[in-house]
């Protein structure tokens, strides 16, 4: 099983480095296979609802977006972290999901997110984590994602990677975040062993409130 989780701090040894490093390192103790995505310090935009994916099957800019998507594909799981900015979820962070997510399975490509359990991390100085995760929280559950959760809320507090060593207690949330995913993983390999299929799935309806 592996675990794919992602650095959307425009720092890549900082905080939330340091508290996915936890994860981690808890989810290998556990047996899965890890790797730590940076999405880089470069700003990333939001979608531009060109459409183009729908017809490329990617998203039209080719950057990290892309690059993480080939690697989905062959991911059991994700972890997607962040700073908290303003009270939400870092601007990159959010944009480069808000494409990942939206391009994904499209043109006849398959969905390599769906029915893979995620969670949520968040980072902050001091406040704002709560609601940071939902803004993260919010992809999974409309993409058929189970969502994973720890002992306490996903976050951790420090602006710098050494403030996050003082941090014990979410310190502890990381490892057992890691724990919980990895269960949750061998909880769907033992099912896919034993017959049990994936949900049906049927053909969506669409709806506009405006008439």
């Amino acid at each position: 099983m592996k675990v794919l989780l992602v650095n959307g701090s425009p720092h890549k040894a900082g905080s939330t480095s340091r508290a996915l490093e936890e994860v981690a390192r808890s989810l290998r103790e556990c047996g899965a296979e890890t790797e730590i995505f940076w999405l880089d310090a470069r700003p990333l935009g939001g979608c531009a609802a060109c459409g183009a994916c729908s017809k490329l099957g990617r998203c039209v800019i080719d950057d990290a977006v892309n690059a993480f998507r080939e690697k989905a594909a062959e991911a059991d799981g994700f972890v997607f972290g962040g700073p908290t900015h303003y009270a939400r979820a870092g601007a990159s962070l959010l944009g480069f999901m808000d494409r990942l997510f939206y391009s994904n399975g499209r043109a006849g490509e398959p969905d390599v997110l769906a029915h893979k359990p995620a969670a949520a991390v968040s980072v902050a100085r001091r406040a704002g984590t709560t609601s940071a995760l939902a803004d993260i929280e919010k992809f999974f559950t409309i993409s058929q994602m189970p969502i994973v959760s720890s002992r306490y809320w996903n976050l951790v507090y420090g602006s710098s990677a050494e403030d996050v060593e003082q941090d014990a207690e979410g310190l502890w949330t990381m490892r057992q975040l890691g724990r919980n995913m990895a269960w949750l993983l061998r909880c769907i390999e033992a099912g896919r062993a034993a017959g049990v299929a994936m949900p049906a799935s049927e053909e969506g309806v669409w709806t506009n409130f405006v008439r």
